[in-house]
Order: structure tokens, then sequence, then C-alpha cells
């Protein structure tokens, strides 16, 4: 397949609402597999759609792979139903804000539903970095990357060190 070009941030099409992927077709099909080379190659553990610049509520992960365990997983049209009330503050790096860690507070479960390449459903509860991946990469569909998820302060100096 192939490697893609990977936004950088403040692009527009970063903090933009993505429309959800109306059918699975082969142009789907080979989007999934480049942004997955994308994101081994990055190295990453997530690439959303639009950081890419495909503006679809679409998104790879792999939780593992660095540790030597390939679990790839595509995401179409994923849904996050749920969430715990028990959180953790950990540094998220982005792809798309190269060299800059941000400290943000997340869920340590979720419960998510999304359609996989086949068109087949799924439903999972999903905890640690498995749970925290998933959620960046949700927050990319909605228009947000981790800068988003910092108070003024801290965000005004990511910022600063980034631009």
């Amino acid at each position: 397949m192939a490697v893609l070009d990977i936004l950088l941030w403040p692009d527009a099409r970063l903090s933009t609402l993505c429309v959800p992927v109306d059918q699975i077709t082969d142009d789907i099909r080979k989007l999934a597999a480049d942004m997955l080379d994308t994101m081994y190659a990055a190295p990453g553990r997530g690439l959303a759609g639009p950081q890419i610049g495909a503006m679809l509520r679409l998104f790879v992960m792999d939780a593992t792979w660095k540790e030597g365990i390939k679990s790839p997983l595509v995401m179409i049209n994923p849904e996050i139903l749920s969430h715990s009330d028990e959180s953790i503050e950990m540094d998220e790096a982005c792809l798309s804000i190269p060299g800059v860690d941000a400290p943000v507070t997340r869920p340590t479960r979720i419960t998510i539903r999304w359609t996989d390449l086949t068109g087949a459903t799924y439903l999972r509860e999903m905890d640690g970095a498995e749970a925290r991946i998933a959620q960046h990469e949700f927050d990319h569909l909605n228009g947000r990357v981790h800068f988003d998820r910092l108070d003024a302060k801290a965000r005004a100096h990511l910022e600063a060190a980034y631009l």
C-alpha cells in the first residue's frame, strides 16, 4: 500500500467534524490499508481520517504492535457508548503535533461500537492503552486534538513551544 502525508496542526481540517462513512467500498478498504501503513511508518499507535485529509469517521489503531504483537483495528463510524467514572492523567503524543506531549485526563475504560471493513458491527469494552488510543482518535473525528483538552495556561505554553 502507501504511506500518506500526515497533516500538521494547526491545519484547519484537524478542527473539522468528520462525516460518516456511507458505505464500505474498495476505496475505503484501500484508505484503511494506507492509514495502517502510515501509522506503522510514523511510528504511531493510532491515526484518524482527518490526520491524512480524509474527512470521514474512520480511524485505525494498534495498541500492542510496539511490544511485538500486531493487533490492528479499523473502526468505521465508531461511537463511544459509555465510559468509566474513574479517569487518569497521562501524557499523550499526536502524530499531527510531533514532539509535543500533553498531559490529558481521560476515562480509564470505555465501551465502543464500530463497523469493520467487512460491514460487521462490534461492541467492546476497552481499558488501558487501548481505551486511551481509541478516545484520542475519536476526538480527531470530532475536530479535537489533545491541546483542546488542556486548560488555557497549559495549552498556551505547549502551543508556544510547538509554534
